[in-house]
């Protein structure tokens, strides 16, 4: 199976980019599943029931979320009644799920949201707590298992890693925005730190630039905007699984209205 994952979609620019390029990536690379992290999707921060609709009529299956999943009141309905995850270490009795098991292809593939510890909100342990998913999953049965690892410190995407190496068959990190340039297969595991943001690329992380210059200058707090107009990026990784193991994965870009090209290829290391 060949799935792509789409980074952190940074509001209406992330939004179109992904209506603009989606569906010819997925007819010409012959994705069978794509996943996209919505966290920043909704003016940059969380996800509304009409930009959710929007994001699914362009070619998305399943959503994940991350720190910013609660910031739109609207999440709390759209997890009852639609693929969309929050991270799966919060807290019992926090709403939604945090995990999917889905059909592709007639195999089972496990869709994991996890969320790191470093300046994150409160969450149960992702180590502890994947390790279980990860043991449970094989007990019952599915081979391929996909993890979307929300974390501020590349430090515990990579450990992670080496903690799952030939136990999972994808770990793609979001939250960072910038992407990384370390995409991998080691011991059968697709890696890569940070897809990177969908959205705005001549900004700070997707958003206008002088609140956060006039904060890192003053120290003084200020409200973070997405603009409306700005030079956009699109960022996925494609993962092609099989029998649990990843065989081959690349990373595709598209800059504004230009066509996609493949930008990394993923080396093997054991």
């Amino acid at each position: 199976m060949k799935i792509g994952f789409i980074g952190d979609i940074i509001g209406k620019p992330g939004r179109k980019m992904v209506a603009r390029h989606l569906k010819e990536i997925r007819e010409k690379e012959g994705l069978d599943f794509v996943i996209a992290n919505y966290e920043n999707a909704s003016h940059g921060f969380g996800l509304t029931e009409k930009n959710a609709k929007e994001l699914f009529r362009c070619g998305i299956d399943l959503m994940t979320g991350g720190n910013h999943t609660w910031d739109k009141k609207d999440i709390f309905a759209l997890l009852d009644s639609y693929p969309i995850l929050r991270p799966v270490n919060y807290p019992e009795g926090v709403p939604g799920r945090g995990m999917e098991v889905v059909e592709v292809k007639e195999e089972k593939l496990a869709i994991v949201n996890l969320m790191g510890y470093y300046s994150m909100p409160m969450v149960d342990n992702p180590f502890i707590t994947i390790k279980r998913v990860v043991e449970k999953l094989h007990e019952d049965g599915v081979k391929n298992i996909f993890i979307d690892m929300h974390a501020e410190a590349t430090s515990e995407k990579r450990a992670l890693l080496m903690m799952l190496k030939n136990s999972v068959s994808a770990i793609a990190g979001t939250h960072t925005h910038v992407g990384s340039d370390d995409l991998q297969i080691f011991h059968d595991v697709g890696y890569i730190t940070d897809v990177g943001l969908t959205g705005c690329r001549d900004n700070v992380i997707g958003m206008e630039k002088s609140v956060p210059i006039k904060r890192f200058l003053t120290g003084l707090p200020g409200r973070f905007d997405v603009p409306d107009k700005c030079k956009k990026i699109f960022q996925m990784v494609i993962f092609e699984i099989e029998d649990g193991k990843c065989k081959d994965a690349y990373k595709v870009k598209a800059y504004d209205e230009e066509e996609y090209f493949v930008s990394q290829r993923a080396f093997k290391e054991e």
